[in-house]
């Protein structure tokens, strides 16, 4: 293969060479010989295709084209066939760094869409199927969900609108079901945005125990609850604006300690839930967040809460009082889950995004390498603080959408290591799921080629006495 080192402004190279049983890697090879020759008054800048698309194929030749541009002349990308999602070369590197492959990003089309069947409604599969003009396939190996095509859209269907189904991909289930949560748990899930995951632990505590809610982006948390009222599954649950790497406040049991609390503030109680206050009531909690956000640790912001979770009858004082070290061990959460933060490579459909987005954008949120350290930390302390909330012989799930190690087993081998009372236990749900090992015996790893959903880590960690 030959590249001519100073072409002209409106060059194209095209290059060709026989079919690996590898594509991408063939294609990243290519690439980054071409991009590696020196040039003082060329920005070379290239967008490659990894599908395996008719269209790429001439005689069995395998065609990579790239453009060439002038450093003022704007980023030229190569023509993109339907199907096909072009890659900017540093997305590519990134891949390559973290030993993945490029070419998951050309499944977009053959990747099912996943939706969960409230189960009260699995009756009604027929006219669902009717009303979507699709055919509902079981996933066999995870109960109430469904795979649709993927050009399917649920929003406008009276299905979704009426509360019976909701877009949920199988892999995201598959984190909840790992939790194994039982009628009666109080259950923690930190980082709770943009709801699914919310909706499908309501239905497995059958309106017992209580499920408590954390988010950062208040945005994001009121879509919860507007999920939450929408499926009138909102009775044992409770949500908090709030950083989860600082909440504090545990479930309630009926044996809360209230010493040492105001009496004057312990008199006003949180009455029963309603979404139809006054504009004056607006206007005070406007106000009193817009005092918080000058704070540099904010109080975290009730935003909804259940006739049945636990806050109704309480003062202020009494929901958000400061707890001992020791007594989440006795008194903190049965379960909690921990779907962190991460750069999302793992999800197809959010790297689709970037196409609008623009691929500075994604230079941004994913490939700063200041950003991947931000996210290794904040991870980390969730990750902690989810276990410092966990009851002893409790369980926590950790979680990331992420196919890095960096952000998955690095994260969990850190933690053991400071954590001599966490222990990874095995997902014992997991015999018939479509997923590999981990790096880390126990762990958990879908990726779109092997599960046909989106890539997602799963750890499953248990607190010892």
């Amino acid at each position: 293969m030959f590249i001519n080192q100073k072409p002209p402004p409106s060059a194209m190279l095209i290059t060709s060479f026989q079919l690996h049983s590898v594509i991408s890697t063939a294609y990243s090879q290519a690439a980054r010989k071409f991009l590696a020759v020196p040039s003082e008054k060329w920005e070379k800048k290239a967008i490659l295709r990894s599908s395996a698309s008719s269209n790429c194929f001439s005689g069995g030749i395998l065609k990579m084209e790239v453009k060439i541009c002038s450093s003022n002349e704007g980023c030229c990308t190569s023509q993109v066939n339907n199907g096909d999602l072009p890659l900017p070369v540093a997305f590519l590197e990134f891949l390559e760094e973290n030993g993945l492959d490029p070419s998951i990003y050309s499944l977009a089309e053959s990747i099912p869409r996943y939706i969960r069947v409230k189960p009260e409604f699995e009756s009604d599969i027929g006219g669902i199927e009717f009303e979507l003009n699709c055919k509902l396939e079981k996933v066999i190996w995870l109960p109430s969900f469904y795979s649709i095509p993927p050009h399917i859209q649920i929003a406008s269907s009276q299905s979704y609108q009426l509360g019976k189904i909701y877009g949920m991909d199988a892999a995201s289930g598959a984190a909840v079901l790992a939790l194994n949560v039982l009628p009666g748990d109080h259950v923690l899930d930190l980082c709770a945005a943009p709801g699914a995951k919310l909706c499908m632990l309501c239905d497995m505590l059958s309106g017992t125990g209580s499920l408590t809610g954390v988010d950062v982006a208040r945005h994001r948390l009121a879509a919860c609850r507007t999920m939450l009222q929408k499926y009138s599954i909102g009775d044992v649950c409770r949500l908090f604006v709030c950083d989860g790497t600082s909440f504090s406040v545990l479930p309630f049991r009926s044996k809360y300690e209230t010493a040492g609390t105001d009496p004057e503030v312990s008199e006003v109680k949180f009455a029963e839930w309603t979404d139809r206050k006054s504009r004056k009531e607006k206007r005070r909690e406007r106000r009193a967040r817009e005092r918080n956000y000058s704070k540099p640790n904010p109080e975290p912001e009730l935003l909804f809460y259940g006739r049945n979770s636990g806050v109704a009858g309480l003062s202020k004082s009494e929901l958000f009082r400061p707890i001992k070290d020791d007594e989440p061990c006795s008194s903190g959460y049965d379960k909690v889950l921990v779907d962190a933060e991460c750069t999302h490579d793992g999800s197809i459909k959010h790297i689709q995004k970037f196409e609008s987005w623009g691929w500075k954008t994604l230079q941004r949120r994913v490939l700063d390498a200041e950003r991947t350290d931000d996210l290794f930390n904040l991870q980390s302390r969730l990750l902690t603080n989810g276990f410092k909330l966990l009851k002893t012989g409790g369980t926590l799930v950790y979680s990331t959408c992420s196919l890095t190690i960096a952000q998955n087993e690095d994260v969990i081998e850190r933690f053991l290591c400071l954590n001599p009372s966490a222990e990874l236990q095995e997902v014992d749900v997991a015999d018939k799921w479509p997923c590999k090992p981990g790096r880390i015996p126990k762990t958990l790893r879908f990726d779109p080629t092997t599960s046909q959903t989106s890539g997602l880590f799963i750890a499953k960690i248990s607190k010892l006495p």
